[in-house]
């Protein structure tokens, strides 16, 4: 009798590794039956970038049948910057019982990582999400986290920048000392400026309202700015390009948005197909796929944007090869 018993309480257990082992699939995998999907968007801060990532994710939803007010409600909630605000927004999109988490920029997906290791989470914006600690690698996420990447090459931008610049010889670039994605850009950006013979003059800010100050200290020591996927510099880019205006230099910014507001070029991220990107994701796994499973994508293709204004003010005159080949934007120019 007793063997009997030990035999069962075995069987038991082992049937309880079995679906524990099976739980996050499971969960993924009856999505897709219910009536309404409820995902929580976590957005670090207002900006063009992460705004158009944003509406690239639920266009992505919507041309999938996934639509707000039909079988899906969405909780769009931004945390102004403030890393301890995204954590809580974080926290209560658990405490609520969301089906799915897509948190915009690293800062957001850490903090959802970090609230749950069950609930699926879809990320863009993220330049590293390897080094940032919420995925195992770019080829199996292995972790309930999926979805996109905003590296962008360096030697695409400073090809682009000698073809417009030609006698440039140092690179000015800021960048938010707390950002790690930042961190990484700049390094990426200094060992690619050596095959270019460019030097890389690069300056940390802690605060938006640093950005001023900051940048007028090293305006006489370069020749063109860079702007990296940098959520800090996106929402400082109409000082940072108001000075550079009045100091006659160009900016080559690593993301349409930013020519969009006066930098001159960019062959980098469209953030809109970024974020479409994540929601091909989302629906992946909406319908079964297992978060843990997935790549995390990058943009295959970068989107080369001129910014005609900022051309005409500064007095360049654009290689016909890259006029011809270049979506065409104005604005930004004071």
């Amino acid at each position: 009798m007793a063997g009997k018993r030990i035999l069962g309480l075995i069987s038991f257990l082992t049937a309880g590794i079995i679906l524990t082992g099976c739980s996050s699939g499971a969960a993924s995998q009856g999505l897709k039956d219910k009536k309404k999907i409820k995902i929580g968007i976590s957005q670090l801060v207002e900006h063009p970038a992460l705004d158009s990532a944003r509406q690239g994710f639920i266009k992505a939803l919507k041309d999938k049948g996934y639509e707000e007010g039909k079988n899906i409600e969405l909780d769009i909630q931004n945390a102004q910057g403030d890393i301890p605000t995204a954590q809580s927004i974080a926290q209560k999109f658990v405490s609520t019982n969301k089906d799915m988490i897509f948190a915009i920029a690293t800062p957001a997906a850490q903090a959802a990582y970090n609230s749950t290791k069950k609930t699926p989470i879809l990320m863009t914006a993220v330049t590293d999400p390897v080094e940032a600690g919420i995925v195992k690698s770019m080829e199996k996420s292995g972790t309930n986290v999926a979805g996109t990447s905003d590296m962008v090459p360096s030697e695409k931008q400073l090809e682009l920048l000698k073809a417009l610049v030609p006698d440039a010889k140092r690179i000015g670039v800021l960048y938010n000392t707390s950002e790690n994605n930042s961190e990484i850009q700049i390094k990426n950006l200094e060992e690619a400026a050596v095959k270019y013979n460019l030097e890389v003059v690069s300056r940390g800010i802690t605060s938006i309202n640093e950005a001023s100050q900051v940048l007028t200290s090293i305006l006489d020591k370069i020749d063109v700015m860079y702007t990296p996927t940098d959520n800090m510099v996106a929402s400082s880019l109409p000082v940072i390009a108001d000075l550079c205006f009045k100091n006659n230099i160009p900016i080559i910014g690593a993301e349409d948005a930013h020519v969009k507001q006066g930098a001159l070029a960019s062959n980098g991220i469209d953030y809109e197909k970024l974020g479409y990107e994540t929601g091909l994701k989302a629906v992946e796994i909406i319908e079964g796929k297992r978060p843990e499973d997935m790549e995390v994508s990058l943009m295959k293709e970068m989107t080369l944007v001129i910014n005609q204004d900022a051309a005409a003010k500064l007095k360049i005159n654009l290689p016909k090869e890259i006029e011809e080949k270049a979506l065409k934007v104005k604005g930004g120019v004071k």
